[in-house]
This record gives structure tokens, C-alpha cells and sequence, in this order.
């Protein structure tokens, strides 16, 4: 296993970490805790969960494997999406509790989906409540996890509160994450990259994402880890395993690894703005929209309908899980156009919005 350094904290954390979203049987505690255990006896030593992952049980089976690690030879990392101060302290204790631990080592401020989550996240207390229990020895490092696009995520990040972020990052989405990135590395901050495989679309084309590959790449999932962790700024891909054949496929690709040239990386933008001209890019230039509808958060989860087979319920759920909307969010479109106006790719929005549209929220 490779250990880079998780910014200013002194810290070094394996390239892979180990998410706790994906288990295969979530009520099997034990055949769960194995599979961590086999990551941690791989090498990997960064381990991230959070409340309410896997039907609200992941903690609970990093529990069970922590009682088995020896300590002071790994990482934990979990998280808090409420805005009041209060209940965060109440679910860090929860948290300390169910993971076995005197403390976190990485605590994320989750969820921030928007810029006004993030004020809400300041003025409800939920940030302050973080630094105080980080005072206290029960939080180490006081981090971010978001899905805001790139130069939303930078604001953030100047303002000075986090020692790290935890930020989306992939082949498919890469040039619109850099600002941010680029900003993380100049501040030296630690970078752990979720949905390094998009959730699962590369592995799901494999024959379309084929460019990614380096020559020396067995396949695209080995691929798509090795391009993320090529990056200087990115300290760990973080990857959600359901076994321990993914576990070992992920360890196997950051053997004796050396980082992508610079050439191979942009090899990689070119074929992205070739090969994905019919998805959002994220960038932004539909904006603003005179209803206040979040076009390209509503874009993007259109993509998945392309890149998931073409089926609608891919939408519902990006939104969902992705971003905090519902598609009735787009209901407030009035079909005007101007977004379309606007788009540098030339997409037809209006139509994508109306299939958004005539979604229900729920199944």
C-alpha cells in the first residue's frame, strides 16, 4: 500500500480508503466487520462512515471491526449533516459510541449541497460545536464533505475552518472539480476523493470509459483509481467495497503504482469533452436561471439516465441522494429557454426539464 500525507495534519493516510456505504448484507455484522478487517490487513487504514449509511448500521460494523485493529494503527472518519450545534454533539456522541472510539480522527461537516446549507451550518452552530469538541480531544481534524460545484466549494474552503475535504472527483467530472482541488493543494489541505468510480457508471461502461486506460491497466476500475490518486492534490480515492474481491482488485491497483504523466491526463480531458457530448458538464453558464431553478444540478442528474441505461429512476435518485432536490424542484421551470440560450454544449434542456418534470418524488 502507498500513504500520502493528509495536509498540514502530520498525518498519512493510504490511497484507498475504505467506504462504508456499499456492504453487501448490512445486518450480517460480523461477515461485514470481515471485509473491513480484510481492507486493514491490506494496508488500508483510512475508514469512512457515517449515520444513517446502510440503513443506519455502518457504524455499527466499523464498531465491530475497530474492537479487533490495534490502535494508533488507523483512521476513522464519520460524519454530521445537521445544522444545529446540539443535535451534531449529540451525534458525535452516538458516533464515539458506536464505533468503539475515545475519538474521530477526521469529522466531516456532511451534506453541504448548497451555499446556503453551508450558512446554515454556521449560524445554527453546527461548526462551532465541531471546534469545541475538537478542543476536547474527541474530534483530531475538523473537515468538509460537499458536493458543490467547484468554484462554490472554493468560497467555502477560503474561509479557513477545515483542515481537509472530501470532495466528488472522477474521470466523467474531473475538469469541474479543479478549482476546488487546485485551491485544496495550494492551502495544503488533505484531499479524499469520493465516487472515484462514479457510483458505479465506469465500471458499468467499461467499453466507453476504454480511454481512460493507460497501458498498463488491467482494467478501468484499476484505471480510474490510479487517474485520481495521479493527482498531487489528492491524498485517497475513496471507494464504498461490498467484498473483499473489491478490496483486493483496489489494492492491486495501487501496487507498485507510478502516477499517470501529465500527457495521459490530458489525453483524458480531450476524450471527455469527445466522448460526453451529450451530458451537462456542470459548468455553470446556463446560470442564473430567472425562476431560481438549479440547472445544472438538474442536468447532471439527467446524465445518469444516459449513463444508467436510460432509466428515469437514475434521476430521481441523483437528486435525491446527490443533491437534496426532489424532481418536483423543477417544477418552478417556465420552459423559457434561456438557459438553452446560454449552453456552451447546446443541450436540450427544456426537453430534459420537462421529463424531470413528470417525475414523481417518490416511488
Amino acid at each position: 500500500m502507498w500513504y500520502k500525507p493528509y495536509g498540514k495534519t502530520g498525518k498519512k493516510i493510504s490511497v484507498i480508503s475504505f467506504g462504508g456505504m456499499r456492504f453487501a448484507d448490512p445486518k450480517d455484522l460480523d461477515a461485514s466487520a470481515a471485509v473491513v478487517l480484510h481492507g486493514y490487513r491490506q494496508g488500508i487504514n483510512y475508514f469512512d462512515t457515517a449515520p444513517f449509511y446502510c440503513g443506519d448500521r455502518s457504524e455499527d460494523i466499523f464498531g465491530a471491526a475497530v474492537k479487533q485493529m490495534k490502535p494508533g494503527t488507523f483512521y476513522l472518519s464519520t460524519k454530521c449533516g445537521v445544522p444545529d450545534g446540539g443535535e451534531l454533539r449529540k451525534s458525535l456522541e452516538q458516533s464515539l459510541k458506536r464505533l468503539h472510539a475515545e475519538k474521530i480522527h477526521f469529522f466531516h461537516i456532511w451534506c453541504v449541497t448548497s451555499l446556503a446549507a453551508w450558512e446554515k451550518r454556521k449560524s445554527g452552530g453546527a461548526v462551532a460545536a465541531a471546534l469545541k469538541a475538537k478542543e476536547e480531544g474527541l474530534i483530531e481534524h475538523v473537515v468538509i464533505s460537499s458536493h458543490l460545484p467547484g468554484n462554490e466549494l472554493r468560497g467555502v474552503l477560503e474561509e479557513g475552518w477545515f483542515e481537509g475535504v472530501t470532495l466528488g472527483y472522477c474521470a466523467i467530472n474531473f475538469p469541474y472539480r479543479e478549482e476546488a482541488l487546485a485551491l485544496a493543494g495550494r492551502m495544503n489541505l488533505g484531499v479524499v476523493t469520493m465516487n472515484p468510480l462514479a457510483g458505479g457508471v465506469i465500471p458499468r461502461n467499461a467499453e466507453r470509459m476504454g480511454f481512460i486506460k493507460g497501458p498498463r491497466d488491467e482494467s478501468v476500475v484499476a484505471a480510474a483509481l490510479r487517474f485520481n490518486i495521479s493527482h498531487d492534490d489528492i491524498t485517497s480515492a475513496l471507494v464504498g467495497f461490498s467484498n473483499v474481491e473489491q478490496v483486493d482488485e483496489a489494492c492491486r491497483a495501487v501496487e507498485n503504482f507510478r502516477p499517470y504523466e501529465q500527457a495521459h491526463l490530458d489525453a483524458v480531458r480531450r476524450n471527455v469533452k469527445e466522448s460526453f457530448n451529450d451530458l451537462c458538464t456542470g459548468c455553470g453558464y446556463c446560470l442564473p436561471c430567472p425562476q431560481g431553478v438549479a440547472v445544472p444540478k438538474m442536468m447532471d442528474s439527467y446524465n445518469m439516465k444516459i449513463l444508467m441505461g436510460q432509466d428515469p429512476v437514475q434521476i430521481r435518485n441523483r437528486l435525491k441522494w446527490h443533491w437534496n432536490l426532489k424532481p418536483s424542484d423543477a417544477k418552478a421551470c417556465s420552459l423559457c429557454g434561456a438557459c438553452e440560450e446560454r449552453c456552451t454544449q447546446h443541450l436540450p434542456i427544456r426537453e430534459r426539464m420537462k421529463e424531470i418534470i413528470d417525475l414523481p418524488d417518490e416511488t
